[in-house]
């Protein structure tokens, strides 16, 4: 196995997005600040990347290794990171290196389970990126590992761990919406959703999301935030699911659909609407929880309510401040306002302060297992053309 260290070459990435609505600057929490979780990366792309810089800004947590299969890969993803860190071709090598407190799992959706199971072997803390795993078998393999460790799992919906998300899911809990009648979610892009590939021998390899083998497209990378959302919301997991999709815009050879239009049914009487395209981005990102009450509108930074019938001008609690006077904003209500971190940045402290403080992340391995059994069932709903009941798995991609 090889392994070599690479220098920093470039100067610390910027972590965080602009918005009025978010906190800047590093987050403290009462963790005992003696402790810095040492973390090893495996799978350096975009996600891998951009969760190494996102590291560099927050407090007692190192990536100290980064393992990935494509050399050019792995030296831009060392280079993202401002501690120096180690670099692998071969991720047990990595899980060998005895100052490896934890693993983030960054890798292509086919690996995550043997390798969350090889790393918690190790006696390592994960995160694993979202969706948790493919297939039921390995969902259920990766499970029954975790349970037998004492170690922390998280898994990376982090929306999950985003406190303007924990506020709306609480504001819905204690009535806001009233009953949920449904949930409709969409999330849009205008674009072939490819990366560009050096050479073409590494296709498959850079753009593996396009191929069935490796990905769950877009059911598993973006859906699944939503999915992971509406069971945190409704506390239960779906009894049925249909859904349609294909290859109708981007002709390239991609097995993967370039647009789903998937339909999960509740136990208790909810339906949740999940689309997602690649060809026309109206409205982009965003979820509506629609009650007899009210309407909870939702976006990646934001969120609004809209009240049934005539709109009010003094609400006492949108923003948890008795008498408080909101502003209506156009069509989508009053704002919900909670100063807030950026989700992925939450996340990794959330990650940092349950491994320290030995305490459950909000996503863990049993949220994880949910929305991905949900993302393995919408799949098959698709690809077999068929009603797809939960517990019974028909799977077959």
């Amino acid at each position: 196995m090889k392994r070599r260290s690479f220098i920093k070459k470039a100067g610390i990435a910027t972590a965080g997005l602009a918005g009025t609505s978010y906190l800047h600057g590093n987050f403290h929490s009462g963790l005992n600040y003696n402790s810095t979780v040492n973390i090893g990366v495996i799978g350096t792309g975009d996600r891998g990347g951009g969760l190494t810089s996102i590291i560099n800004s927050i407090d007692n947590l190192n990536v100290i290794a980064a393992c990935d299969i494509l050399p050019f890969r792995l030296e831009e993803g060392l280079s993202k990171a401002n501690s120096n860190p180690i670099g692998y071709s071969d991720y047990r090598a990595l899980l060998d290196n005895k100052d490896v407190d934890a693993v983030i799992i960054a890798s292509t959706f086919n690996t995550h389970s043997k390798i969350a199971i090889d790393a918690i072997n190790a006696g390592k803390h994960v995160y694993c990126e979202k969706t948790l795993a493919k297939g039921y078998q390995g969902i259920d393999a990766l499970v029954s590992k975790a349970k037998q460790s004492k170690n922390i799992f998280q898994t990376g919906h982090q929306y999950h761990s985003s406190r303007l998300y924990t506020h709306i899911v609480d504001l819905i809990k204690n009535g806001k919406v009233g009953n949920i009648i449904s949930i409709e979610c969409q999330w849009n892009r205008h674009g072939n959703w490819r990366r560009p590939v050096p050479d073409p021998q590494f296709e498959r390899a850079i753009n593996w999301r396009m191929y069935r083998e490796f990905s769950g497209g877009l059911t598993a990378e973006l859906c699944s935030h939503q999915i992971d959302f509406v069971n945190w919301v409704l506390e239960e997991t779906p009894d049925q699911v249909m859904g349609v999709g294909g290859i109708d815009y981007w002709k390239d050879g991609r097995e993967t659909f370039d647009n789903v239009h998937l339909t999960y049914r509740y136990p208790g009487g909810v339906t949740a609407k999940f689309t997602c395209l690649t060809s026309n981005a109206k409205d982009g990102y965003q979820i509506n929880v629609m009650g007899d009450k009210g309407t909870i509108i939702i976006d990646m930074k934001h969120g609004w309510f809209h009240p049934e019938g005539k709109k009010n001008k003094q609400i006492g609690d949108v923003d948890g401040v008795s008498g408080a006077t909101a502003k209506w904003d156009e069509n989508k209500g009053y704002p919900l306002n909670i100063e807030h971190l950026e989700p992925s940045k939450q996340a990794l402290i959330d990650f940092r302060d349950a491994v320290v403080n030995n305490t459950q992340p909000k996503s863990n391995i049993i949220t994880g297992a949910e929305a991905a059994k949900c993302v393995q069932m919408g799949l098959d709903a698709m690809y077999n053309n068929t009603i797809v009941k939960w517990g019974i798995e028909p799977e077959s991609h």
